[in-house]
């Protein structure tokens, strides 16, 4: 459609922007009935389960009741109907987890579920999730890249949502690379490489706000030539970041290489 040049484009777009935003909200409060459902159906069969009240196959001929007297709801099989009652008997004395689960999807809580010990892990991956704006595809990795274990090893803790964007939360506490598959003994060349090569990887796994400028970028002081190995814009905090890559343990003299 060939557009008139005296149409109001701007307003246009506004009322497309508002369109777009209602859409959001609507499946936020979708989602939100959603995992209260859940939650709630988990809470129901628990009780009914430890009161005695239903016995071992109870949950059975419910999934089968459901399937055939309302085969247009979806999502209470069997396996279903037990992940519900495990979301509810892991999370119902969390009152971090009461206050956050209806901003994840159900996807992300069966991924948490599956994948992690104990409660403290549990809370670790959903507050990070959610503070990253992870896709469920992103959590299942940070998940198999066990991020946990190595901010424990690290000595780090999450820390509380932010309520608003600062410095100290834009860059992570852990960084995972194991998307690059690089050999055992490495240049910092081949780490380069690998980085530019698994660019979109690399820059998720940087976080939310980050552009690539360029690889051995060039820069001028005085008559001198310096090279940045990877240098990085951050959209939020309008500054570049630069990214100086050593293989070799940290020494306190590479900052002032800088």
């Amino acid at each position: 459609m060939k557009h008139n040049s005296n149409f109001p484009v701007r307003d246009f777009n506004r009322i497309v922007e508002m369109i777009k935003a209602a859409q959001i909200r609507a499946y936020a409060k979708v989602n939100e009935e959603l995992i209260n459902l859940y939650f709630n159906v988990g809470k129901f069969v628990s009780e009914k389960v430890q009161a005695a009240e239903w016995g071992t196959g109870v949950v059975d001929q419910l999934a089968q009741f459901i399937k055939e007297n309302h085969p247009e709801i979806k999502g209470f099989t069997r396996r279903g109907l037990y992940r519900m009652k495990q979301f509810y008997e892991t999370y119902k004395d969390s009152e971090i987890v009461s206050a956050l689960r209806t901003q994840l999807s159900w996807t992300h809580h069966r991924l948490i579920l599956a994948k992690t010990k104990t409660i403290e892990e549990k809370e670790f991956y959903i507050k990070l999730a959610i503070r990253e704006n992870w896709s469920s595809r992103e959590l299942e990795r940070q998940l198999n890249a066990a991020v946990y274990e190595r901010s424990i090893l690290a000595n780090k803790v999450v820390a509380s949502l932010p309520a608003k964007l600062n410095n100290a939360n834009i860059f992570k506490d852990t960084y995972v690379f194991e998307f690059l598959d690089l050999p055992q003994n490495y240049s910092e060349k081949d780490l380069r490489k690998a980085l530019v090569h698994n660019l979109k990887d690399f820059i998720l796994e940087l976080g939310k706000g980050f552009s690539f400028v360029g690889e051995e970028y060039r820069i001028e002081v005085g008559n001198h030539d310096y090279y940045i190995d990877l240098l990085f814009f951050h959209r939020d905090l309008r500054c570049l970041v630069a990214v100086e890559l050593k293989i070799d343990e940290f020494q306190p003299e590479f900052i002032g290489k800088m």
